[in-house]
């Protein structure tokens, strides 16, 4: 089946669901609202720490700053040999 198909029949399935339901009469206690937003604040945690362990790395993919053991082998070349 072509992707257009599957798009087609997704689409078509999600308009189905939404003209069918009814009203659920529910709602969220702040329990729930309190872990819905424990969840996101450690998402963005865990963002952040992968972010800090990869700096480096991402700062030397876009050439922002040298690789450290390619500073290291250049400042030996420098040293004068005995």
């Amino acid at each position: 089946m072509s992707r257009m198909g599957v798009l087609f029949r997704a689409a078509m399935a999600a308009v189905f669901v939404g003209i069918s339901t009814h009203s659920a009469y529910a709602y969220l206690d702040p329990g729930t609202g309190s872990m819905i937003l424990q969840v996101l604040l450690g998402g963005v945690a865990g963002l952040a720490l992968v972010g800090r362990l990869y700096w480096h790395k991402l700062l030397v993919f876009f050439g922002a700053r040298k690789d450290a053991e390619a500073e290291l082998a250049e400042e030996r070349q420098s040293e004068p040999q005995p």
